[in-house]
């Protein structure tokens, strides 16, 4: 009897495990499919119809879809956006007078070679799968990863959780930035609607696989914890892009990167209007001791529609980020920025990231071997590019990461120097 007891009791044993792992099974199965699902809706929303596609070189697929169609649109404030096809105004042209004959400006892409977009298409390099799978969510896809929680800025004043910098015999706080080094010339005191600058091409070396590293100009306008910005340069973002070229970028946000923006056309936001650039493409030819390569930079608000273009090398104007973004940064912007950032875990922390900036070697390389930012301009209501009255330069670990601006002798202007390996026998 005692036998029959154990037999009846190991068989239920038994039915409960199968019925169990057919649950468990049954539920992994629908979270799968529903990531899936979550995965196919996204590439649907961010892969527009194309009216050709370009097979490039280097791996990429490039779309070229109409214009009106471009991920802009589904943005909430943009449902009935008319596209401004080009600026109410002359935006400032490049001025060469002060560039170092070593030093020659590109703005090449590797797609470029295998195709180009017909008129009244836009390129955009195409998303694939493998892509959002590198995201923490297929919604996340695209943003900034958050550098700080609102609990944090909400239980903090802007002096306790910002930077100190002195310009002009005035102390300036800055932004927090968790998670994230920099090494930036700045500049505060008025009211910017533009500014530009010449931008050293390299490929710094990428260590963890959240990091990021760019060199870039940025415009921030607003209060120092919520602050609203616009972006661009180029950038090395393995988790993004899925590779470790030098890429063209933009980004921007309305609060400090906490829940809104993204890079490049990865969500709603910028509006593209040239066919010939593709944002989140390579760039190239690439720096070394040999040879010098930059892109030019420019960033500027059009007083008639307050949207703010964006004018790359030999004055091609990419597009805009319209005004409806924006609540401060419609009348003008605040600070300017220009340098690099390093984005990581592991910055202010040890080990620290090996993550470089810049070229990775230290600004006291100068030219050939550091990276800079030349013909440093800004643009105010008088509508004229001119180098900024005040400046000061700012290094969040100076070991790691540093930039000087530094003029050759007593003639010219200066050249804004930075850069870093990371982690080393004085960033440990």
């Amino acid at each position: 009897m005692e036998k029959v007891g154990f037999m009846l009791f190991l068989a239920m044993t038994m039915c409960w495990a199968t019925l169990a792992d057919s649950v468990s099974r049954t539920s992994v199965n629908r979270e799968a499919s529903e990531d899936d699902d979550d995965i196919d809706r996204r590439l649907r929303l961010l892969n527009k119809p194309a009216v050709k596609n370009i097979q490039s070189a280097d791996g990429d697929i490039i779309d070229c879809v109409d214009m009106h169609k471009q991920p802009a649109f589904d943005h909430p404030t943009l449902k009935n956006h008319v596209i401004q096809t080009k600026p109410s105004i002359k935006l400032p042209s490049e001025d060469r007078a002060t560039k170092k004959e070593s030093s020659t400006p590109i703005i090449s892409q590797t797609w470029q070679k295998s195709g180009s977009c017909p008129e009244g298409t836009i390129p955009i390099r195409r998303i694939r799968r493998q892509d959002l799978l590198r995201a923490s969510s297929p919604n996340q896809f695209g943003k900034m990863y958050h550098p700080h929680s609102q609990d944090h800025v909400a239980n903090s004043t802007l002096d306790e959780i910002g930077r100190k910098v002195v310009i002009n015999g005035t102390k300036v706080s800055l932004p927090y930035t968790k998670d994230r080094d920099q090494a930036i010339l700045l500049t505060v005191g008025y009211n910017y609607i533009g500014a530009s600058g010449d931008i050293n091409l390299w490929n710094p070396s990428v260590d963890l696989p959240d990091d990021f590293t760019t060199a870039q100009i940025w415009l921030l306008g607003g209060p120092g914890d919520k602050y609203e910005s616009v972006e661009a340069g180029w950038m090395v973002n393995p988790k993004l892009y899925g590779d470790k070229q030098t890429r063209l970028f933009t980004h921007w946000t309305v609060d400090a990167s906490v829940s809104t923006g993204c890079f490049d056309l990865t969500c709603s936001g910028f509006v593209q209007t040239s066919s010939e650039v593709a944002l989140g493409s390579a760039l190239g030819p690439i720096s070394s001791e040999a040879a010098q390569y930059q892109i030019s930079v420019g960033l500027f608000l059009d007083p008639n529609t307050s949207n703010w273009w964006l004018r790359l090398t030999n004055n091609l104007v990419l597009g805009y980020f319209p005004a409806s973004l924006f609540s401060y940064l419609k009348r003008s912007a605040i600070m300017v920025n220009w340098g690099g950032q390093v984005y990581s875990t592991m910055v202010k922390k040890t080990p620290h990231t090996r993550t470089a900036m810049g070229s990775g070697a230290y600004s006291e390389a100068l030219h050939g071997r550091a990276c800079y930012i030349n013909h440093v301009r800004i643009m105010d209501f008088s509508l004229s590019l001119k180098y900024p009255e005040w400046v000061g330069v700012y290094n969040d670990q100076v070991y790691c990461y540093n930039g000087q601006n530094h003029r050759d002798g007593y003639i010219g202007e200066p050249v804004f120097y930075f850069g870093g390996p990371g982690q080393n026998h004085f960033c440990p």
